[in-house]
């Protein structure tokens, strides 16, 4: 039979359980769960830098970008495209390295720029232009620049070289100095009438090339002579004694054109139909391009080349073609 003490001593033991439980339970509770930090600490972080094909085969290739068109994988690398034809395993998106963490303090310096890829097409004719992207096929290659997309025939280009902006002049616009005659001469001839006549010289240098590809002694069956091919009324006209003289052409013809742009209120479409077929036939169509069949495709050959293209020539002005009908 238990005593007084041994029952006082039990209740009290069960009193001190009772008050000590809820703390425990309490305390319990409160511990704080395990910190998730570890969780996808192996997905990559950074600035994306573009795309890592892996091919069945297990051979990666770094790229700047990739997209699918129909059945086919493309990717774009340098500002050229090009067609995957191997069996692809994946494609994933690759990151730049971070540095690497130190506790010492060391002296931030800037990374020095990736060079900038220029990619150049030279044609046949020594001309050369200066695009955003080439694309090459088999009969010849597609290039972008300024928004505009064009084909150059194969049997027209000459060689397509992609040169580093580390060998280019630093500070050069190229939207200023993207095209070239290949010949400095012509070039400077080509700017500095245009300049006189407040005209885009990108568009003189059009019509060069479209009339003579850059032949100064050229002449068409019917006639026209030099670089900018006047027939000898227009020569006259415009006081062009010497149409085989580059300098004489392109002063008469920069102003012939300039004087189209003017008397069509700046419709490039227009100035270009008048030069290849007159301004009369062009009246006649009630201010329309003629609907003779190499009228238009020299129109639409020379403008789908212009269109979009914005530059600001040395008198500081801009010729810009007209959203309207072309």
């Amino acid at each position: 039979m238990m005593s007084d003490r041994d029952f006082k001593r039990a209740a009290l033991t069960i009193l001190l359980v009772l008050v000590a439980c809820p703390a425990l339970i309490a305390q319990k509770k409160s511990t704080p769960a395990a910190s998730p930090s570890a969780v996808d600490s192996s997905k990559p972080t950074g600035e994306l830098a573009g795309k890592r094909i892996t091919f069945a085969d297990g051979a990666t290739l770094d790229v700047d970008d990739t997209w699918k068109q129909g059945d086919t994988i493309w990717y774009r690398l340098h500002g050229t495209s090009q067609s995957l034809n191997r069996p692809i395993r994946t494609i994933e998106n690759r990151y730049k390295e971070a540095p690497a963490s130190s506790k010492a303090p060391t002296k931030t310096v800037a990374p020095k720029p990736a060079p900038v890829v220029t990619t150049w097409i030279y044609l046949v004719d020594g001309a050369r232009l200066r695009v955003d992207e080439v694309r090459e096929v088999a009969d010849g290659a597609w290039y972008n620049r300024d928004k505009v997309t064009v084909f150059l025939a194969k049997e027209r280009i000459g060689r397509i070289e992609r040169v580093s902006d580390a060998l280019t002049t630093p500070g050069e616009d190229w939207k200023t100095h993207g095209w070239s005659s290949g010949d400095v001469a012509l070039d400077s001839l080509i700017r500095t009438n245009a300049a006189r006549f407040a005209i885009d010289p990108y568009l003189v240098f059009l019509v060069i090339e479209q009339e003579s590809h850059f032949h100064p002694r050229a002449v068409s069956p019917k006639g026209a002579r030099g670089l900018m091919q006047l027939m000898p009324g227009t020569a006259r006209r415009f006081g062009v004694s010497r149409p085989f003289d580059p300098a004489d052409n392109i002063r008469g013809g920069t102003q012939y054109l300039k004087q189209l742009l003017t008397m069509f209120n700046g419709r490039v479409d227009l100035a270009l139909a008048s030069y290849n077929a007159g301004e009369g036939r062009v009246l006649d169509y009630g201010n329309r391009v003629p609907p003779f069949k190499e009228t238009r495709d020299y129109v639409k050959r020379i403008s789908s080349r212009y269109r979009n293209h914005t530059v600001q020539s040395e008198a500081e002005q801009v010729v810009k073609t007209p959203r309207g009908r072309q």
